[in-house]
């Protein structure tokens, strides 16, 4: 089992629960122990699953449910009482299993299902307002797209001639729907808060892992998480770039 093969079977990893005795996530999660990536990785996911947990029960039951089943019991009662309760308990215990099923569809779930621009870039900002372990540091731009290209993450990016001229301090590797995404780390020249390392990050994956991807063009420049964000495409990749501020800010880096 190799990093992505192990990235794969995490997917399904629901922490909390029995799935940890699974022996492919049980391999799995052996092998993030030994992997920092994978275990920086497992952390964010993680993070991300007990999130939709804690939505899902946040979920109201719907108003009058309660008696409408008290009702309903009373009537099956009257009736063949073990027959009708055994009915409604065995069609409670499917529409449970339902809502347990597709709940991964009515609520985010960024790393299986939902792959468009909007959760992409929600998951980047994320990311970096979160705070990161960055996998390289280093101001050499050579020696970053040499690590990427190494590790199998895009490395043949294009800066805008704005990007080009702010201080880089180094990179790290995301992931995205099964593939890398860079994150390319610089320095606007602001003070930083102790701990902050850097307050512009540009992140580039493949277009073809971005549903909803925008068409080659202007950037399209709007806040996501409390940073203002562009994001545009152009050859085969989506690009994303965001710092804390204001869209005077980010504009004179484009």
């Amino acid at each position: 089992m190799n990093h992505d093969d192990a990235k794969s079977i995490l997917l399904l990893y629901r922490p909390g629960t029995a799935d940890a005795d699974d022996p492919q996530i049980a391999g799995a999660l052996a092998l993030a122990k030994q992997d920092p990536d994978l275990a920086r990785w497992l952390e964010e996911h993680s993070a991300r699953q007990s999130a939709v947990r804690a939505k899902f029960r946040q979920i109201a039951a719907p108003a009058g449910l309660k008696e409408q089943i008290i009702s309903e019991q009373m009537v099956f009662a009257k009736r063949n009482a073990r027959r009708r309760t055994l009915v409604a308990a065995g069609a409670m215990a499917a529409i449970v299993l339902s809502l347990i099923t597709l709940a991964p569809f009515w609520l985010p779930h960024r790393d299986v299902a939902d792959d468009t621009l909007a959760v992409y870039q929600s998951q980047m900002a994320g990311i970096a307002q979160r705070g990161y372990g960055m996998d390289l540091t280093t101001n050499d731009p050579a020696q970053i797209r040499a690590y990427l290209a190494q590790n199998k993450a895009p490395s043949d990016y294009t800066l805008p001639a704005g990007l080009q001229k702010a201080a880089v301090i180094g990179c790290a590797i995301e992931g995205w729907q099964n593939t890398k995404a860079a994150m390319i780390c610089f320095r606007t020249g602001k003070p930083l808060p102790p701990g902050q390392s850097s307050d512009l990050w540009l992140f580039v994956v493949d277009s073809a892992a971005v549903k909803t991807a925008p068409p080659p063009g202007p950037p399209q420049i709007k806040p996501v998480n409390q940073i203002i964000t562009a994001v545009w495409t152009q050859g085969d990749k989506v690009y994303l770039l965001g710092t804390e501020g204001n869209e005077q800010i980010l504009r004179q880096y484009l």
